[in-house]
């Protein structure tokens, strides 16, 4: 994988980590409703780990591809 896309799905993950912290803390401090921002967080994650799944298999088929072409 190219190092430039490596750095833009780390940074892409700090910030998601770094949105759902202050999201926690804001329910533990009774800000928010955490019921249902945990549910939505919850149904987020499997969001983004499905296509993450996705993108990770089309990246391996092209690469695949891209090395028997060669």
């Amino acid at each position: 994988m190219n190092k430039v896309l490596k750095q833009i799905i780390i940074w892409f993950l700090i910030i998601l980590i770094l949105v759902f912290t202050v999201i926690a803390i804001l329910g533990i401090w009774d800000v928010i409703d955490m019921e249902r921002v945990v549910r939505k967080l919850l149904e987020t994650l499997v969001v983004v780990f499905a296509s993450g799944a996705v993108i990770l298999f089309i990246f391996s088929v092209v690469g695949k591809e891209m090395e028997s072409n060669k």
